[in-house]
């Protein structure tokens, strides 16, 4: 069978290619070497993740938030088989979702190892051995990404884990060690801190979350210290013994200086992930790479013909909402249509408590280019709704343009970030003022005033401080 699409993967990237490629009229297929649909995303990262996010937050604010709301209750007992159980329910439950919309939108799958077989040609190696061959006019590798190991350390997923393993742990570790303070370390790092553990992070850099506006990144450690977190910034990990006590974890200052050890029951190695495409074929089928990942062009094209590339193995942020929007783009471009994606506009959201947001430039990256901007913030405990809610911590910062006020980027520490922030995304694609912000009309008691008084604060003038 011919089609005119063969999709490799079925993340969000992928998926979305094959569906929107489908609603277009072309003849689709994907290939998927797990058993379920939705890639690491749905299966082991983002919607897991979440599930467990939530969960725990419930548990410490039954512990621990209540009382002052005039909710009286005893001491939550943790039944964590339950929670594993709510977790796998919920992935179950999308997984299941993505199988539907394929069948719905009438795209054919194909289950085991894709690669990629010569020009227009797609092989489906099957757990059993036996290898299917697809004929395809086009190509889009999806394959995403897996988590990058720490040089010199070997992962068993039951002392020394990645985010897979730490998503799987069977009863809660007296201490964990987190290797990383980027948005996958603290997350689950949260998780396992609200349910009891001692969490200490070992960063190599002399910061949290690497990439994120400075102010930001230094409110939210200052929360995270407060929450019990332990950070050693500025330090690397040079050494991890495992026995069956737990490890022995050797750090050293990354400028160089004396070592010490530190003991735990686990370490969650998570500095980063490095895109996956082992086995695709892509250099005998003459496919360009850059540092491991597909060099494409704006059209998402790879150096070869009839391949296109997205997602997690090209150039940008390893975001599943990136993915699918350069998913829709490129099947649109396949089908002869405009496809685009406007990566200045794409938010970043840590699920810690409180949540933060951020989406276009920083004020580091608007020094480092020269541009003269203006800033306008303001923070939630002057915020009416966020003091009923007991929801006080962190601030909306919004950075415009001196001359043109266009909005160039906005940062939120506060609870619901991940939604507040997408009002901001509006606004910049359709390449908005703050003045225009400020004179939209929001609804009174809510979060999102803040935004408002934010866009406000950039001539200041923001009423409520």
């Amino acid at each position: 069978m011919s089609y005119d699409l063969v999709v490799i993967g079925s993340g969000p990237g992928g998926y979305v290619c094959a569906i929107r490629a489908a609603q277009l009229g072309l003849k689709t297929a994907i290939v998927e070497k797990r058993s379920s649909f939705g890639g690491t995303c749905l299966n082991i990262g983002c919607i897991p993740s979440k599930a467990l996010l939530h969960a725990s937050e419930m548990f410490e604010e039954a512990g621990h938030g209540m009382a002052t709301l005039g909710v009286k209750i005893g001491k939550p007992t943790l039944d964590l088989k339950a929670m594993m159980k709510h977790k796998s329910e919920t992935v179950d439950a999308n997984v299941q979702g993505v199988a539907f919309l394929l069948k719905k939108n009438k795209v054919d799958t194909f289950i085991g190892t894709g690669a990629i077989a010569g020009a227009g040609k797609v092989s489906v190696t099957k757990a059993d051995g036996k290898i299917e061959t697809i004929d395809t006019k086009n190509i889009v590798i999806a394959t995403g990404s897996e988590s990058a190991p720490l040089p010199g350390v070997t992962i068993d997923e039951k002392t020394v884990v990645t985010s897979t393993g730490a998503l799987e742990l069977t009863e809660v570790p007296q201490k964990l060690l987190v290797v990383g303070a980027g948005v996958i370390g603290l997350e689950l790092g949260s998780v396992w801190r609200r349910l009891g553990a001692e969490v200490t992070v070992v960063e190599y850099l002399d910061r949290i979350l690497p990439g994120m506006d400075d102010e930001v990144a230094k409110q939210a450690q200052r929360m995270f210290a407060k929450q019990g977190f332990k950070f050693e910034l500025g330090m690397k990990v040079t050494k991890i013994d495992t026995d069956d006590l737990g490890a022995e974890v050797t750090i050293e200052p990354a400028k160089g200086g004396d070592a010490k050890k530190l003991e735990t029951d686990i370490v969650l190695v998570a500095i980063g992930r490095r895109p996956y495409t082992d086995g695709l074929g892509l250099e005998a089928a003459g496919v360009q790479m850059e540092r491991g990942r597909v060099i494409i062009d704006d059209h998402f094209r790879s150096s070869t013909a009839g391949i296109y590339a997205i997602g997690d193995v090209v150039r940008g942020p390893m975001l599943a909402h990136k993915a699918e929007d350069e998913g829709v783009a490129v099947a649109e471009i396949i089908a002869g249509k405009a496809g685009h994606v406007n990566y200045d506009v794409i938010p970043g959201v840590v699920y810690t408590v409180p949540e933060i947001a951020s989406l276009g430039k920083t004020e580091e990256d608007l020094k480092a280019a020269g541009i003269v901007y203006t800033v306008g913030k303001f923070p939630f405990t002057a915020n009416g709704r966020a003091r009923a809610m007991r929801a006080t911590e962190g601030f909306v910062k919004i950075l415009a343009d001196a001359a043109t006020d266009r909005v160039l980027g906005c940062h939120i520490v506060g609870k619901g970030a991940g939604d507040l922030i997408h009002e901001v995304a509006v606004l910049m694609e359709f390449g908005g003022s703050s003045e225009d912000l400020a004179r939209t009309c929001h609804a009174h008691p809510t979060m999102s005033e803040a935004v408002k008084e934010a866009a406000l604060g950039v001539e200041k003038r923001s009423i409520h401080i």
